[in-house]
């Protein structure tokens, strides 16, 4: 991991200049280290984060709420841009916007710099929605909002579950709690399956229904006997992948009810492959849609969800919070090896 030093830049009109309080170790940092990124190949890494802000350009003085903003408040910013007059924009699909990226794959060495979250600093530009932070959110929390509490907020209203639907989550990882902890709002019974004994045991206290052992049932006819005798013989109204594995997209069919939707959120990698019974998806009438960042709007909607919920569920646990800027490596190691659920990583500021 190579650290480079700038001078901070100027906000300029419609910019914010901020200061990074706490940023984590989301699944898309492991898929760039390792070469593994549909888009992003190198550059500054780091997206999930709170920050502070430091210096308002000339214009800015909402969020994008409305909430008034000033130095010294704690806001979260979606990690892409909404330029609004794209072709996919204009239709309707925000989360698509072709200029989402413009800034996201750039080099250290380009002005501002500060392109990334694994920094002292972060600079947010013109068309980059960001929010306040509620006063009752600790910054460990803040900082997932953005993007794995927003992604599969996105996924489970674009899913259309429903109260008394069953849901079936593939993946107790930060983007697999947090789906549990929103499709319990949404009133559905949540089933999660997940292969670490301790996520399963983390994904009851975020209010999972019931939980799968990959390590107990074994093979992929067991799981789905056991997901049937969970449904009356039915099958999941809807399941989540969530787990970055190719072979789980091949699986999850298996496990849904017939017309039931199937969402894919976890797999980016390109080129990586696996077996699929398009036979049995048709005969299914199972619609699968995946899905990409999300409507930058569901930020603001996921910091009100944690406000609301703060005291319900353990969204602290999720994270292993004593890395520094500085572990950086030790935090990209154990995120990959799966030693804790989410790297988060408090940057120290020097008075």
């Amino acid at each position: 991991m190579i650290f480079e030093e700038y001078e901070l830049p100027k906000a300029a009109k419609d910019s914010i200049l901020v200061r990074v309080r706490r940023t984590n170790v989301c699944g898309s940092e492991l898929h760039i280290w390792k070469g593994l990124h549909p888009t992003k190949k190198s550059g500054v890494m780091g997206h999930e984060m709170v920050g502070e802000i430091v210096e308002l350009g000339e214009g800015v003085t909402t969020d994008y709420a409305g909430q008034p903003v000033s130095v010294g408040d704690r806001i979260a910013a979606a990690y892409f841009l909404t330029c609004k007059r794209c072709k996919h924009c204009l239709q309707g699909y925000a989360n698509l916007c072709e200029n989402a990226y413009e800034y996201w794959s750039k080099e250290a060495h380009e002005y501002p710099h500060f392109h990334g979250s694994f920094a002292t600093h972060y600079y947010i530009h013109p068309n980059q929605y960001f929010y306040k932070v509620p006063d009752n959110v600790p910054d460990e929390v803040a900082a997932g909002a953005n993007c794995a509490l927003s992604q599969v907020y996105f996924g489970i209203e674009k899913s259309g579950l429903k109260y008394g639907d069953t849901v079936v989550i593939q993946g107790a990882g930060g983007l697999g709690l947090n789906a549990t902890a929103v499709a319990k709002m949404f009133g559905a019974k949540v089933i999660v399956i997940d292969t670490v004994p301790n996520r399963l045991a983390l994904a009851k206290r975020f209010g999972a229904d019931e939980i799968i052992s990959m390590d107990k049932y074994k093979t992929v006819e067991e799981r789905v006997e056991k997901i049937l005798s969970l449904t009356n013989g039915v099958g999941a109204d809807v399941v989540m992948e969530l787990t970055g594995v190719p072979a789980a997209l091949a699986e999850g069919i298996h496990l849904i009810k017939s017309g039931g939707k199937y969402i894919s959120i976890g797999n980016i990698s390109p080129g990586k492959l696996t077996e699929f019974d398009p036979g049995l998806m048709t005969r299914k009438n199972i619609s699968i849609l995946g899905l990409i960042r999300y409507e930058p709007w569901y930020l603001y909607k996921s910091l009100k969800f944690l406000s609301s919920n703060i005291d319900i569920y353990p969204f602290s646990e999720i994270l292993a919070c004593d890395f520094t800027l500085e572990d950086l490596t030790k935090a990209l190691d154990a995120s990959f090896n799966r030693g804790v659920t989410r790297a988060s990583i408090e940057i120290e500021h020097v008075n």
